[in-house]
């Protein structure tokens, strides 16, 4: 039996047409749905995801507002353009690309964006009331992992799951998702000792390490389910994928897999931040 692949591209286009129409019912309430993005500097990496970001907002009739700053901003500068954000009853998500420039206190920064407005899962008090399973948007990258797992129906409650890599925003998020879904959750890192052994045991892996092919497939054991968080220039992830449909009972492409994810959990959030002021 073939592995299932994990299409979080066609996923993201079905959730995409729902979107659509969840938008032009809001609009009948003149409310539309509005994600404003806060770019610093000219990272072309960053220019790039936030172009994508605003184009999907448009495909589904949704509102974006660009905020560009210059690379030599200060972190009161971009305190102050968030909570201009926060304070516009017309804006419903407010998203600060990562990375900042180095100057700025890029924590302090997310932490400012007002909870109910933190549609890309950034801030401390959203981290921890999803820990404890209390509303609220998670991380997009995960969130959409989570998505894409439910969708295909993979029961993970008991299985060994073990996440490579530990960032705020998508191995610590990704650890506690996971758990909250009943997983024995691993969190394991580039200075994990042993760490071929770790993987040979995990039911679930996901690779979110930021290091291309770190992770290699001969660690992988045999039907174990594969997400692969990592997208580099090289057109590939943090996993080595090769031969890996005879390896896995289900994987994640890359390109193809999370990251159409990661953009789609975005704008859901955003609607859903929307529908609760529709209903207030």
């Amino acid at each position: 039996m073939s592995a299932i692949i994990l299409d979080g591209k066609k996923l993201s286009k079905v959730s995409e047409d729902s979107i659509k129409e969840k938008v032009k019912k809001l609009s009948l309430q003149d409310i539309t749905p509005t994600l404003a993005t806060i770019l610093v500097g000219n990272d072309p990496a960053s220019e790039t995801y936030v172009k994508m970001k605003r184009n999907t907002c448009a495909r589904v009739g949704m509102k974006s507002i660009a905020v560009e700053l210059p690379d030599t901003s200060t972190t009161n500068e971009v305190l102050s353009k968030i909570q201009e954000l926060n304070n516009d009853n017309d804006v419903h998500g407010i998203l600060l690309q990562h990375p900042v420039p180095s100057q700025i206190d890029e924590r302090l920064c997310f932490d400012a964006i007002d909870i109910n407005k933190d549609v890309d899962g950034v801030t401390c008090l959203g981290f921890g009331n999803m820990s404890m399973g209390i509303e609220a948007y998670g991380s997009c990258t995960p969130a959409g992992i989570i998505r894409l797992i439910e969708h295909y129906k993979i029961d993970v409650e008991g299985l060994n799951a073990v996440v490579v890599g530990r960032s705020p925003i998508l191995g610590k998020p990704m650890a506690m998702m996971l758990l909250n879904l009943n997983a024995t959750v691993t969190i394991c890192h580039s200075r994990t000792k042993d760490l071929e052994d770790i993987i040979k045991k995990a039911d679930i892996i996901v690779g979110a390490v930021g290091i291309p092919k770190f992770i290699q497939s001969k660690w992988i054991k045999k039907d174990a389910v594969v997400i692969d968080a990592g997208y580099h220039p090289e057109k590939c992830g943090d996993i080595d994928l090769e031969n890996i449909e005879n390896i896995a009972s289900a994987y994640t492409p890359v390109p193809g897999g999370v990251g159409p994810m990661t953009i789609n959990t975005l704008i859901l959030h955003t609607l859903q931040s929307a529908e609760k002021t529709s209903s207030s």
